[in-house]
């Protein structure tokens, strides 16, 4: 016999004792092999992707007694003016988001705030409700609004605060990458457009304000020029010190990390007497009442 022929009948021998014994051979698969380790240009390439920018603010943690003062819809005719000599008799900065029409009526109101160390931003040129126009819409609103700043004072505005703090997720982005806008919002707001009264208004503005607020009013109302008085007064005595947004937004520091809770182990409860057991009393009076 052929060495040939000798080696198919012990293959075929071999395969006929797999069908008798009920097995199956088969062949080995490949071995599945490990993902590589990622490479130090890959490393590199993840650790250096950019980090988006903030883009809206509605206050700044800070070390100091800082805060901002800001003043929307002006510049008015008559109660500007006033609101800024009593900024300048108790030394504090202000921020004025203008509506651009009335910008354009009162440009040296604008100029004079500026020259006294205020910053003026953009809050359009009509005051309409942006999350609700299209995006050319709410370009024309502010590029005329952008236009008329410069106009006055030589200077186009870095900020904007939109009308009613209505303003979308996407309209934040192309009006940064477009204006290079920052989006300021506030977390104090004693809501003088409805004219509560001085005394309202300044207890609201009080009791809310903390280091790094951006406190909201209106330099468009009396009583809120009216209760300026009594709350710069009440400021400085808390030793607050009140600066431009732009002058705010750049003593940002970060949040202190949270200090970690050891966790305690929990008592062992203990069953009350049945005597001392509360039961709810039935109530019979009807909801919101």
């Amino acid at each position: 016999m052929s060495v040939r022929r000798l080696l198919a009948s012990i293959s075929f021998s071999f395969a006929l004792l797999g069908v008798v014994s009920g097995q199956t051979v088969l062949p080995a698969l490949p071995v599945e092999k490990s993902p590589a380790p990622p490479t130090p240009a890959r490393v590199a390439a993840v650790a250096a992707s950019p980090v988006q920018p903030q883009i809206t603010f509605n206050s700044v943690h800070v070390d100091g007694p800082y805060i901002a003062l800001t003043f929307d819809d002006g510049p008015h005719a008559t109660l500007t003016p006033k609101l800024l000599d009593l900024l300048a008799a108790h030394h504090m900065k202000a921020t004025f988001f203008v509506v651009g029409q009335n910008a354009a009526d009162h440009p040296d109101i604008l100029r004079r705030a500026l020259r006294e160390g205020h910053e003026i931003a953009n809050h359009s040129w009509s005051h309409p409700n942006l999350g609700k126009m299209s995006d050319e819409a709410v370009r024309r609103e502010l590029q005329k609004t952008d236009d008329a700043i410069a106009a006055a004072i030589g200077k186009r505005p870095t900020l904007l605060r939109p009308p009613y703090g209505s303003i979308t997720a996407h309209q934040k982005r192309w009006i940064h990458d477009e204006f290079g806008y920052r989006i300021i919002i506030w977390d104090v707001d004693p809501l003088d457009w409805k004219r509560p009264g001085p005394s309202v208004v300044t207890s609201r503005i009080l009791k809310e304000t903390h280091a790094g607020s951006i406190v909201l009013s209106h330099d468009i109302h009396p009583p809120t020029i009216e209760a300026m008085p009594a709350i710069f007064d009440q400021l400085d005595r808390k030793g607050f010190k009140s600066v431009t947004v732009t002058e705010l937004l750049a003593m940002a520091t970060p949040l202190p990390p949270k200090p970690t809770a050891t966790p305690r182990a929990s008592p062992v409860p203990v069953a009350a007497p049945a005597s001392s057991i509360y039961a709810p009393p039935v109530i019979t009076t009807t909801p919101g009442g």
